[in-house]
């Protein structure tokens, strides 16, 4: 029964892979956007003031993100999360360890704002970890 389901999760781990892959493969290159989730528990972009990220709706992007530890974290090692929580069924549900990361997202075929927030309890600041997300044309 166990080598059943760990035999599921392998097979069902191998589909999402490839589809975000055929994603990327009929969009081109995704853009790759660089976040920081800092250690003053804050997001930055890169050149911009305050962070906002705005897509197209079903954009495939890469998330590069630098978490740098924020003063607490969480007991699986995450020191933030990158999350939108109307999203997360759509995999905008990430943790976040120490270090630089790519994470392959599609941004939701609905346009709108979204908030991007940080769900780990990673110290001084954390209830203002927060960033928007829009999604327009």
């Amino acid at each position: 029964m166990e080598r059943l389901f760990v035999f599921i999760c392998r097979a069902i781990a191998v589909l999402i892979l490839v589809s975000v892959c055929s994603v990327f493969a009929i969009a081109g290159s995704p853009r790759v956007i660089e976040v920081t989730a800092d250690k003053d528990n804050s997001f930055k972009i890169p050149g911009a003031g305050k962070p906002v990220i705005t897509l197209k709706p079903g954009e495939a992007v890469i998330f590069r993100i630098t978490s740098r530890f924020g003063g607490e974290q969480a007991r699986d090692g995450a020191q933030h999360s990158f999350v939108v929580k109307k999203l997360r069924d759509q995999g905008w549900d990430i943790r976040l360890k120490e270090g630089t990361q790519d994470y392959p997202l599609v941004a939701p075929k609905q346009t709108g704002e979204y908030l991007i927030e940080c769900t780990v309890k990673c110290g001084r600041g954390h209830d203002d970890m927060n960033m928007k997300l829009i999604v327009k044309e």
